[in-house]
């Protein structure tokens, strides 16, 4: 049988993902950012080429790093909780032998 979760308290899970997503909002600030400086790198590298490079550039920047900060949200959510802790682990027992 498995642990009770610590997300499955509503005060608990609504604690953490408003941390989340202040994490998000900030990351996505900081993309912004990133974006911004790339692109400007890549205009005064290369000059103006197709706004199709400047809008797949951007595109890709930015969504590589929201995934990356969305799923490490998740890592760090899932153990600063707790909820890591809670489940049931059916190999515990064989490598306790």
């Amino acid at each position: 049988m498995h642990g009770q979760s610590p997300l499955d308290d509503p005060e608990n899970a609504r604690f953490a993902f408003a941390r989340y997503w202040a994490i998000m909002r900030a990351m996505a600030w900081f993309s912004t950012a990133v974006v911004a400086v790339a692109l400007s790198v890549l205009y005064w590298q290369i000059g103006l080429v197709s706004i199709h490079l400047y809008i797949a550039s951007a595109l890709g920047i930015w969504l590589t790093i929201m995934l990356m900060a969305a799923l490490m949200g998740l890592v760090f959510l899932s153990s600063g909780t707790g909820h890591d802790e809670s489940i049931e682990d059916r190999l515990e027992d064989e490598r306790n032998r």
